[in-house]
């Protein structure tokens, strides 16, 4: 090749290009962003709708179910879900993954506006919507308390001014604050003094609607001056409203003051937070998609410093969760990992080489191809994360494989006395073309990957892409710069000066090598039992395919973890709200736990129910806490067993997590009907039955039914008698009991509200109700005020606490964990035996969703994408050996290291998760890397008139050492991550035990296998040539 001659003519123009590549990698892993792993923009759209105190069949009926017949309208969306909880719904829409967001967002807009007159009209703002990443979690969590302010004082803190701050931060998205409300005039109402005045609610709510104005009032201009018209408008505290005439009586004026006691509060006094059991609101900030992770939580922490020293005196902010220390940990874990890999793999070179010359032309391959596929990840906008670091490791045993050909091919022609130049050239030459067809091929097993579709094929595509780069690089600098360093660095007498240590090595591999050239003989006698036998490896196979335990990801320790204390349905907000501090204090006493905040109302999760409360736990370090963070909540089972009335749900954050609705638990599985009451009449039978399954854990539902209502029933006939209509009655109820907003007052940094309801001891039990008025006719002073109990009857019963819809069918979603030893697959099995044992009617229908449908679609497509890997690598060695079949020669390597993969991951109790499925199709890639070797060169001998087996017993012993050396250093590469134990590590095991198991039976099989089948090959290869001589045409004679 040109190009071998240019680069050794050449070095300085070479070694120049090396380090401009080298500088280009070093500035690129500097600006690389950082991240658990690859950015996915999910095509997921959110919208949400309030009215504050509407009931939850409210809200689905009248909010949810107009909007979602125009949603659904919408071309592309694959999924609609939707949840209505008191006083709120929220729809989340998933659209195709090529769908584009900027015009599903005009679509939505226009849905919304088109539905907008189905709505009611009670819903005073129109819904809001925005992108969602149902896999996204805040990078940072703060907490702001004081031991002397008020919560809401507080919530108005890091709403008017620390969210708009964070808000402004390059790189930050959406930041929420949680844990109370905005402060309020609440206006608390006596109605037995209503009465007594003859004044109804609604005269008390227009009377405080009419309180605040903020309209426009002109100026006067008197000459050469003008003045602005102000007026005292707005009334912005309670004593303000004390004042405020709500009627007369008698032609005396009977005020606010007398009828009601107005307060300064919150407008929803069942919003509550906590950090490790201080009161407190927290501010969630999550990232712009693409942004730095680091980068962006070092630029919150520093504008931290100067907010702090600007609050109000005794308020205080602090971290509860910072997403970036896992991520630190774990990217300075695989980088380390990283580094080990380079140095194991430049030991076992040095071991086999037995020189600093010789080892360091492969180590200088290793880190510039490193470094160029890293300027190739920046050029693709690619991160550093688990996922693309874990490909630079594992790429460590490729990548050096390419140089170690050449200059072992180099070293064995200078020591058969060839000259330097000669010796050079022609070993670079020789194996040129082998060079090329391994890394051809390795890069053809990845191409299944980077254009496979669905989530999962974008996630793992950052993964193949990465790999392949270092390949390609590898393969040009084996080329174009490994000649070049043969030259330069190469001892002319490459035994010289060796080490005792180097010449043991040199002795083991030679007895080694005699040992296995006269069992291949033996082999080579009984081929028909060795081909039978790789036969035999094909059903094994498949039958440890079928009994080893399946999963999707390895489930992650990432030190953080969210939960849900969920309580009985009828509980109040009081005793919620002690559980909650019950909870987070034995949360904080164990040793192992840095934090606990929680939320009740609303805050991390859908939020909304008073009976649930979200959870937020940061454990502390691995290094600091050395237990699990299974076994920690293990361990803290029986102290929460301890309080009764409510049930504690806590499940590790993933960095890969894939759709669903929020949930107590990691995997999901939906039933959906069209008939409500046979839903709510099946869901919990199910759910009880999944509950006793050993296979699950932590089996509960989002079914929410069991509420306490009670009936108004309104006898119409005697209502019209007395003149009240039905919108009296609903209106005279919710100003009554709903929090109803009744006035806005206008400030400069917000917009605060007048909030109408009776004073609390009138709302404390159901017969309240009989305590109440409607007025009919006249003013406040004169009306004639009728109780409730002349025109109306109460009925206790059951109501939902929350109403789920999915495709516009009802639904409720039962969440589960995997009990211990228990796989992903063995839960799917018993789900499945308990639905068709259970007999439910058909009108229910159940599937997986989030990432236990992600599961199944990637164990759907895992044979496919070894059938495609396979595929391509035939197309490819097809194509370079001009022949049909050659290339099962080399792919008849695959049985034993499939053997090896899945043996080694059954041995280490490992589930075959797609991380495992990629370390096997890596395998395809390195096994075949020897299988080419000697097929190469024994192929290069027929060509000069060996027959076939002297040929491949040839290739086999001359070929020994160079394949035990790429074998050996492949396993090297993978060994950091198969014992790895840091952060992270239980992403990386698979891949690294999978790797390790399938090298090192394949080593010792397919140096016995790969001759026999050539042999077989090399017959079938003759036949071929004559049938297709036999039946060629006669030439016709001239």
């Amino acid at each position: 090749m040109r190009l071998i001659e240019t680069s050794i003519a050449r070095p300085v123009a070479t070694s120049l290009l090396m380090l401009g590549l080298c500088l280009a990698g070093l500035a690129a892993f500097l600006n690389l962003p950082a991240a658990p792993v690859p950015q996915i923009d999910y095509p997921v759209i959110s919208i949400s709708a309030s009215i504050p105190g509407a009931s939850p069949e409210t809200m689905a009926s009248s909010v949810a179910t107009p909007l979602e017949r125009r949603l659904g309208q919408i071309a592309g969306v694959t999924e609609m879900t939707s949840s209505s909880s008191v006083g709120s719904t929220r729809i989340n829409l998933q659209f195709d993954l090529d769908r584009n967001i900027e015009g599903a967002q005009r679509d939505i807009q226009a849905a919304i506006a088109a539905a907008r007159a189905d709505l009611p009209t009670s819903l005073r703002n129109n819904p809001t919507f925005r992108t969602a990443n149902p896999a996204e979690v805040p990078v940072i969590i703060i907490s702001l308390t004081s031991d002397r302010l008020q919560i809401a004082d507080l919530f108005e803190v890091g709403s008017n001014i620390l969210q708009q701050k964070f808000a402004q931060i390059e790189g930050v998205g959406q930041v929420t604050v949680g844990g109370s409300a905005l402060p309020a005039v609440r206006v608390e109402v006596n109605p037995q003094k209503l009465s007594q005045y003859r004044v109804s609610l609604e005269s008390v709510r227009r009377a405080l609607g009419a309180t605040n104005y903020n309209g426009p009032k002109g100026a006067i201009v008197a000459g050469d001056r003008r003045y602005q018209i102000y007026a005292n408008d707005q009334s912005r505290s309670a004593r303000d409203y004390h004042g405020v005439i709500i009627g007369y009586r008698n032609d005396a004026p009977i005020r606010l003051e007398d009828v009601a006691e107005v307060v300064d509060s919150v407008e929803d006094e069942r919003n509550f937070g906590s950090s490790n059991g201080r009161a407190g609101v927290q501010i969630q900030i999550y990232r712009q998609p693409g942004a730095n992770f680091i980068q962006v939580v070092d630029r919150i922490k520093a504008l931290m410093k100067p907010l702090n020293a600007a609050l109000p005196a005794d308020a205080e902010m602090h971290i509860v969760q910072d997403r970036t220390l896992t991520i630190r940990a774990s990217l300075h874990e695989i980088e380390m990992t990283l580094a080990l890999s380079i140095v194991l793999v430049i030991a076992v070179v040095f071991l086999f080489l037995g020189s600093v010359g010789a080892t360091t032309i492969p180590a200088v391959c290793v880190v510039v191809s490193l470094l160029g596929a890293m300027a190739g990840m920046y050029l693709l906008k690619f991160s550093l994360n688990n996922l693309s670091l874990m490909a630079l490791t594992i790429a460590t045993g490729f990548i050096v494989d390419d140089a170690i050909v050449v200059v072992e091919n180099v070293v064995r022609l200078l020591e058969s006395g060839a000259p330097r130049a000669r010796a050079v050239t022609l070993g670079a030459r020789q194996v040129a073309f082998t060079v090329l067809a391994m890394s051809l091929s390795l890069v053809a097993v990845f191409l299944p990957i980077m254009f496979m579709g669905g989530i999962i094929g974008k996630m793992m595509r950052e993964f193949a892409a990465t790999l392949a780069l270092a390949v390609l690089v590898s393969l040009i600098l084996s080329i174009a710069a490994a000649p070049m360093m043969c030259f330069r660095l190469l001892p002319d007498e490459t035994h010289r000066g060796r080490s005792r240590l180097l010449h043991l090595c040199e002795s083991g591999l030679d007895r080694l090598k005699t040992f296995y050239e006269r069992s291949l003989r033996v082999v080579l006698r009984h081929r028909r039992i060795a081909l039978a036998s790789l036969f035999v490896l094909m059903g094994v196979n498949y039958y440890l395919f079928l009994i080893i335990p399946k999963g999707f990801f390895p489930v992650q320790d990432s030190g953080r973890m969210r939960g849900a204390i969920v309580a009985d349905q009828s509980v109040s907000f009081p005793v919620m709200k002690n559980k909650l501090d019950r909870f987070i204090a034995i949360l904080v006493s164990d040793p192992g736990v840095e934090s606990a905040t929680g939320t009740i109302g609303g805050g991390f999760g859908p939020g909304g129910s008073v009976n649930v409360a979200d959870l937020l736990v940061t454990l502390k370090p691995l290094k600091e806490r050395r237990l699990s963070a299974e076994k920690i909540v293990a361990g803290l089972r029986p102290k929460f067993a301890q309080i009764a009335g409510a049930q504690l749900f806590l499940q590790s954050v993933q960095d890969i997590r894939i759709g669903g609705r929020p949930s107590n638990a990691l995997f999901q599985y939906t039933l959906l009907a069209d008939d409500l009451d046979a839903l709510r009449q099946w869901a919990p039978r199910i759910t009880d039955a999944l509950r006793r399954n050993p296979a699950l854990a932590d089996v509960n539902s989002d079914q929410q039914d069991k509420g306490l209502r009670t009936d108004v029933v309104v006898d119409r006939e005697k209502a019209s008698r007395l003149n009240l209509s039905a919108s009296q009655v609903d209106n005279t109820l919710y100003d009554a009991f709903g929090q109803r907003q009744v006035s806005t007052i206008y400030e400069p940094l917000n917009q605060y509200h007048v909030v109408l309801e009776l004073a609390p001891k009138f709302r404390d039990s159901p017969k309240a109700l009989s305590d109440l008025y409607v007025g009919t006719g006249g003013g406040g002073g004169t009306e004639r005020m009728i109780p409730f109990a002349a025109f109306t009857a109460l009925n206790p019963g059951p109501t939902p606490m929350q109403i789920n819809h999915q495709s516009h069918f009802a639904a409720v979603t039962i969440s589960f964990n995997l009990a211990p030893g228990k796989s992903l697959s063995d839960a799917a099995t018993a789900i499945r035996e308990t639905m068709a044992a259970i007999g439910a009617p058909a009108a229910i229908q159940g599937a997986f969703a989030g990432t236990a449908a992600s599961y199944q679609e990637a164990l759907a497509s895992q044979p496919f994408m070894v059938a495609a890997a396979l595929a391509a690598v035939y197309i490819v060695l097809g194509v370079l050996y001009e022949s049909f079949f050659q290339p099962i020669t080399i792919l008849s390597t695959l049985p034993s290291a499939g053997l090896g993969a899945l043996a080694a991951l059954l041995l280490y109790s490992t589930d075959f998760s797609v991380v495992a499925m990629i370390g096997v199709l890596l395998l395809i890639g390195i096994v075949m890397k020897n299988a080419i070797l000697l097929v190469d060169f024994a192929l290069q001998s027929r060509a000069s008139g060996e027959d076939a087996e002297a040929a491949i017993t040839q290739a086999c012993s001359m070929r020994f050492r160079p394949i035990l050396m790429t074998t050996l250093v492949s396993i090297a590469s993978a060994a950091p991550l198969a014992i790895g134990s840091g952060e992270g590590a239980e992403l990386r095991q698979p891949l690294g035990v999978a790797i390790i198991g399938g090298l090192c039976v394949c080593q010792l099989l397919t140096l016995y296998t790969t001759p026999v089948v050539f042999l077989y090959i090399e017959r079938l290869e003759r036949l071929f040539a004559r049938s297709r001589a036999a039946v060629a045409p006669s030439p016709i004679e001239g």
